[in-house]
């Protein structure tokens, strides 16, 4: 038996969530990808503790869904994984696409693209594909692409955070160290590495901080 995969293109509708309104008085927009196993409307709540009136959070969801746990209660998503990673990246950065357009943030507003844990893959991918000029990118608890180098930052004259707990079981010492080298190469004086006492947890007393 003779077997072979194909490729097509279709439209999907997908969704994201945001936090509190855009109007003249805000001054941050967030852009913020979650880790893997949430979903975009439960990710917000590490940002309802920013000042509303100045900020609002986009909040963009990952739409490959699955079940957490054996129940088949609790829903969780992932933006990648190894199988097909190329073209699910394009398809990725598509929809993030979409999400801004849709948004239309205006100019005078500073953009600050946030991922944490997984979602790092996806903020610093769209940030270079897209060459995106941010205020900020925060790269929290989380691994930076293998494939960027330092040319394709050139562009970018953003602050870069980057934060991590000491006792995160998914960044030890070794992997640590290699992203601090890597962010350090890739964004020379311009990164900040950020500590705290903690687990791979986002940390919301750091996150008030970055405005």
């Amino acid at each position: 038996m003779n077997s072979s995969e194909k490729e097509i293109s279709y439209q999907i509708t997908n969704t994201y969530s945001t936090l509190n309104t855009l109007t003249n008085k805000t001054k941050y927009v967030w852009l913020v990808c979650h880790g893997m196993g949430y979903l975009s409307r439960y990710f917000l709540k590490y940002f309802r503790h920013l000042n509303a009136e100045e900020n609002y959070i986009i909040a963009p969801q990952a739409s490959s869904k699955y079940y957490l746990h054996s129940e088949f209660k609790h829903v969780g998503a992932s933006w990648l994984t190894k199988e097909n990673t190329l073209a699910e990246t394009e398809n990725v950065l598509y929809y993030l696409d979409a999400v801004l357009e849709a948004e239309n943030i205006p100019k005078d507003k500073k953009l600050i693209v946030f991922g944490y844990s997984q979602g790092v893959s996806i903020a610093t991918r769209y940030v270079v594909r897209r060459k995106l000029q941010c205020s900020q990118l925060v790269i929290h608890s989380g691994g930076i692409p293998k494939e960027l180098i330092t040319e394709n930052l050139k562009f970018l004259k953003a602050k870069v955070s980057l934060i991590y707990g000491t006792n995160d079981a998914y960044l030890n010492k070794e992997r640590i160290a290699i992203e601090i080298k890597k962010a350090t190469e890739l964004f020379g004086e311009n990164v900040n590495i950020i500590t705290f006492d903690g687990v791979h947890e986002v940390n919301m007393a750091l996150i008030n901080s970055l405005v």
